[in-house]
């Protein structure tokens, strides 16, 4: 979603691209393959916390850099600090085999990549990390230092998807619902609005109504993963209130920590 912008897009690829933090060579070997189908998905894993590899995916790419915030900042940006964040939270809390998985070139050839390297690395877990925009149709035009820019007040709010073509769909929404949950105690809330025919094409079913997780069956990240997966929209970028919260180490330290209560709460489940 979002207006896309072809001189950002190339400021925001010169200058992130040299901060990556890139994933360790069998993890980039493998971020360059198409995920294969496998005929029997494997059994859930145990979650043993120094062993459970969880790869934590940057949406999108510099080359794709998904929606464009209410200040005209590229999703991109936000995915990479907070996806960094939720990284470090989660070795820190003792899930020392979690990688950052930051991949490159345009979209739907960057999804397969990313499906491929969490394939390939025979990853436990699969979350990746977002921010919400809205449909074009729903855009307002404003002014932002000087430039012509867009945005929407109308809705805000985290939301988290899974897939039932998801070979771990239970074990999905259960971690999904469990990341809702410790989201739901920092105080922040769900995004409603795609239940509601404005959303179009976007519109989903929502699976749990207390802590906002929605079924999205087509995703490639989710249904094409070979272990649980999980997508997190962490907050609304072209709500420009949300905006602002969602650049606040604040936002950044409750949403990762909500993620890593999660984490320990599942690996004591199992």
């Amino acid at each position: 979603m979002g207006q896309p912008r072809s001189i950002i897009a190339g400021l925001v690829a010169s200058i992130l691209l040299s901060s990556l933090v890139l994933v360790d060579a069998v993890d980039a070997a493998a971020a360059r393959k198409i995920a294969r189908p496998r005929p029997k998905p494997s059994s859930a894993a145990k979650c043993e916390m120094p062993k459970f590899r969880i790869v934590v995916d940057v949406g999108h790419t510099p080359d794709s850099y998904g929606a464009l915030s209410a200040r005209n900042d590229p999703e991109f940006g936000f995915n990479f600090r907070l996806a960094r964040l939720i990284t470090a939270k989660l070795k820190s809390e003792g899930f020392a085999a979690t990688r950052l998985l930051v991949t490159d070139g345009k979209a739907r050839p960057s999804l397969f990549k990313r499906v491929g390297a969490a394939n390939e690395g025979r990853a436990d877990l699969f979350l990746s990390v977002h921010h919400d925009s809205v449909p074009d149709k729903l855009l307002e035009t404003w002014e932002f230092d000087g430039a012509k820019s867009y945005f929407s007040d109308r809705f805000s709010g985290h939301s988290l998807f899974v897939s039932r073509q998801n070979p771990h769909f239970a074990t999905s929404l259960m971690l999904a619902r469990m990341i809702g949950w410790q989201l739901k105690q920092q105080g922040l809330h769900y995004a409603s609005q795609y239940t509601l025919p404005v959303m179009g094409r976007y519109r989903r079913q929502l699976l749990d109504k207390d802590v906002g997780v929605y079924r999205y069956d087509g995703l490639v990240v989710l249904s094409r993963t070979r272990s649980a997966a999980v997508l997190l929209e962490a907050g609304s970028i072209i709500n420009r209130d949300e905006e602002m919260e969602m650049n606040s180490p604040e936002r950044h330290e409750a949403v990762a920590g909500a993620v890593a209560a999660a984490m320990r709460e599942f690996c004591e489940k199992r």
